[in-house]
């Protein structure tokens, strides 16, 4: 099930919104947890089972961790519980891909492929729940005993399949008491109108067009058309993504939780750096937090600081998917990355060159997304090669192919993702005002997007895929 669906928004929603008003003195999180894995099962039925086995070997883990009193005891089961949870995300996740890459080295299928199904949200909670781990290894968390309590933590469905990524220590104290406010509601509801909006009206018109250009051969595209998909995409998956981002927030506010933000304008980046501070915060937090700083993060000398990076970067690639593409994507923002701190750009209040900073940074993202978007490396370096190197006929129209209201979208999108909402907020000084056009704007997006969603057959999210 998804967020922008009718089933979602006039059958589970509000099923949700009045059973948790019922439930909240008591039961609450048993009642979050069984629609939650409703919501699970909504499209992936006989994965359930996997999320329960799952969501029961933490639990256990955790309490193994909890009562052990010899250190190296504690550091057995932390190993095993981890490993165990990776070797589950491997196998649904990596299992073809690495054993292509064995059988291509041995020139013979030593290993023969699987038909496997990839769980919706299996990096998500398992992400999440080496998280839970990882903290009660080190202390900063009592352990949950609970079994409820833990599953509805790694399940809670408005972040069960996209994310963000939520540590536990964040709602912890929500899993044991949380109140249900009116102005909460209010605040969340229009957020999550907010994000379907960006979803449907924007990531969705834009994903159209991209999917229209990419579906004809490269090489028969403009060199125009093709910067164009990678324009589009570069806004399509921001507004796709942040958007789910927006809608998990806002649901979570209505129910008492309390997610901390996973964007923050990336587009308005003066740096690669700065970017991966803005961009899925939740992952790049938990990299930072559970991979980078146990790797000795920069405390090791610069060489072991560029080699974390690469680490880092390298894992970031594999884990939004099993392709090369994805791999090199996470590379080519790793070495942006070690070559800011090779040669650092003094900060300036030079507006020359603070607009160059911010240009050459949106132009990697880009040319990184079009990595990320391509089926294959072939593809990519097709369509990279149309971009910077045209060659064929390139006879593609751009307006045969971008109606005006598209190209409308796209510079609204533009403006948007450069911070142009956020401004001009700032603009009404008056609460009362800020507060009345909001309102306002959140009803206009939820009618729009409603009538849009009357017309649209397929709106997956991107992330769905990862």
């Amino acid at each position: 099930m998804v967020f922008s669906s009718f089933a979602f928004l006039w059958i589970f929603l509000p099923i949700v919104l009045i059973g948790a008003l019922v439930t909240r003195k008591k039961g609450s999180n048993l009642f979050l947890l069984i629609m939650s894995l409703l919501f699970y099962a909504w499209g992936e039925p006989k994965f359930v089972v996997l999320l329960l086995f799952s969501i029961t070997m933490n639990y256990v883990g955790g309490l193994l961790i909890s009562a052990a009193r010899s250190k190296s005891i504690r550091n057995l089961f932390l190993a095993v519980i981890i490993f165990s949870n990776l070797l589950l995300l491997a196998y649904f996740k990596y299992f073809n891909f690495f054993a292509d890459i064995l059988n291509n080295l041995l020139h013979q299928e030593i290993i023969p492929l699987r038909a496997i199904a990839l769980p919706i949200g299996i990096s998500f909670y398992t992400f999440q729940s080496i998280s839970y781990i990882a903290d009660l290894y080190r202390g900063t968390i009592e352990v949950q005993r609970n079994w409820i309590d833990l599953a509805l933590y790694i399940s809670f469905f408005p972040q069960l399949v996209a994310g963000p990524i939520v540590k536990y220590k964040d709602i912890a104290a929500s899993l044991h008491s949380r109140e249900l406010h009116l102005d909460e509601t209010v605040k969340g509801l229009k957020r999550f109108c907010f994000g379907l909006a960006k979803k449907v009206l924007l990531a969705n018109t834009l994903g159209y067009t991209v999917d229209e250009i990419l579906s004809h051969p490269i090489s028969d595209l403009s060199s125009l058309l093709c910067w164009t998909a990678a324009l589009f995409y570069t806004l399509q998956i921001y507004f796709d993504f942040s958007g789910y981002s927006d809608m998990a927030i806002g649901l979570a506010k209505v129910l008492g939780f309390h997610f901390q933000e996973n964007f923050n304008l990336p587009y308005i980046s003066s740096s690669i750096r700065e970017f991966w501070r803005r961009w899925h915060i939740s992952l790049s937090t938990w990299f930072r937090d559970y991979l980078y700083i146990p790797l000795g993060g920069n405390r090791k000398g610069t060489a072991r600081t560029l080699l974390n990076l690469c680490i880092v970067f390298f894992a970031t690639g594999l884990w939004h998917g099993a392709q090369w593409n994805f791999v090199l994507w996470g590379l080519f923002h790793g070495a942006f990355l070690i070559l800011e701190r090779l040669l650092p750009v003094r900060d300036t209040n030079n507006r020359i060159r603070s607009l160059l900073k911010h240009l050459y940074t949106l132009f990697i993202v880009c040319i990184g997304w079009v990595l990320f978007r391509a089926d294959d490396l072939t593809m990519a370096a097709a369509q990279l090669r149309q971009m910077f190197f045209p060659a064929g006929n390139g006879y593609w129209n751009f307006w045969e192919i971008v109606d005006p209201v598209t190209f409308f979208i796209f510079i609204i999108s533009l403006f948007l993702s450069l911070g142009f909402g956020r401004w001009l907020s700032t603009r009404f000084e008056n609460r009362g005002n800020r507060e009345a056009l909001s309102g306002a704007s959140a009803i206009l997006c939820l009618f729009l997007s409603i009538v849009m969603l009357a017309n649209a057959s397929h709106n997956p999210f991107i992330y769905f895929r990862f």
